[in-house]
């Protein structure tokens, strides 16, 4: 494990964008503050020039995905992991700018997500990303959107795999933990990206500011850190950089929060995804 840190350090929810973003550039800032562990989402599929027709249009981005993991693993003392999804923002594309009805994005968007659960089922894939839009749209897109996430549970039980969300800003999301639980799935084994420090239903993966990090530290729950990290030259502002997990991990052993360190880095990435952060470092 890194001299300076003493522990895993898994950042669960960021981008890698080799062709337009700094890629491994990025992965080795990382390494170098002391992370170890990335999770790894694919991004949204117009951002790497598919516009999807059919569901095997979103093989490529996946393809692509899972090479940047390759070469990030390569980079560094642990190792990384893929997150295959539809990004829930897509159904406007397809409705607003491309003439599909809700019901016809509906049925590619999880037409994608079964494509994404081939790469889960082969071992290329450690879980999926779904979830629905998180800012107001019509009825018949929200009906859409929650009909695709309820899919990706479906496929989330069928491999057995856990299901990353993109979804409104909430500390209550337990509608979604029951559908999980109704399609099969274990509540705790979904994930709401992008989470405060508290959270009713799925487990919460909590962007990495302190105030946060600090409920979720105080609360004693399983939690995970993330940055959402989006790679992108246009935008080098948004959200945070892929130093802040390694900082933000400095910040609460100093602050005597060693337990849920271990519970941010070690126990919750095992009980959700099943991985063991610790053995991929020996």
């Amino acid at each position: 494990m890194p001299d300076d840190l003493d522990t895993p350090v898994l950042d669960n929810h960021l981008h890698l964008d080799p062709r337009h973003g700094r890629g491994i550039d990025a992965v080795e800032e990382f390494a170098r503050l002391g992370g170890t562990h990335l999770l790894v989402v694919n991004k949204p599929s117009w951002l790497l020039g598919v516009e999807p027709d059919e569901p095997d249009d979103f093989r490529p981005v996946f393809e692509e995905t899972i090479d940047a993991v390759d070469r990030a693993t390569d980079a560094l003392p642990g190792r990384a992991w893929p997150i295959l999804g539809v990004h829930p923002g897509l159904i406007d594309r397809l409705v607003d700018e491309r003439g599909f009805t809700p019901a016809e994005a509906r049925d590619l968007m999880q037409g994608g997500l079964e494509v994404a659960s081939e790469f889960v089922a082969d071992g290329e894939a450690l879980a999926l990303k779904s979830g629905r839009p998180h800012y107001d749209v019509s009825d018949a897109i929200w009906e859409a959107s929650n009909a695709v996430t309820r899919r990706a549970f479906e496929l989330g039980a069928e491999r057995d795999c856990a299901v990353q969300l993109h979804t409104e800003a909430a500390e209550d999301l337990t509608d979604l933990a029951n559908v999980a639980e109704a399609a099969g799935m274990d509540p705790g084994r979904v994930v709401k990206h992008y989470a405060a420090g508290r959270l009713a239903g799925p487990t919460p993966s909590v962007m990495s500011d302190k105030d946060r990090l600090e409920r979720a530290a105080e609360s004693g729950e399983p939690f995970l850190m993330e940055t959402d990290f989006v790679d992108d030259p246009d935008r080098p502002g948004m959200v945070l950089g892929p130093k802040t997990v390694p900082r933000r991990v400095r910040w609460l052993l100093d602050r005597g929060y060693d337990g849920a360190v271990r519970r941010a880095h070690v126990e919750t990435p095992a009980a959700v995804y099943g991985i063991d952060t610790e053995a991929a470092l020996e």
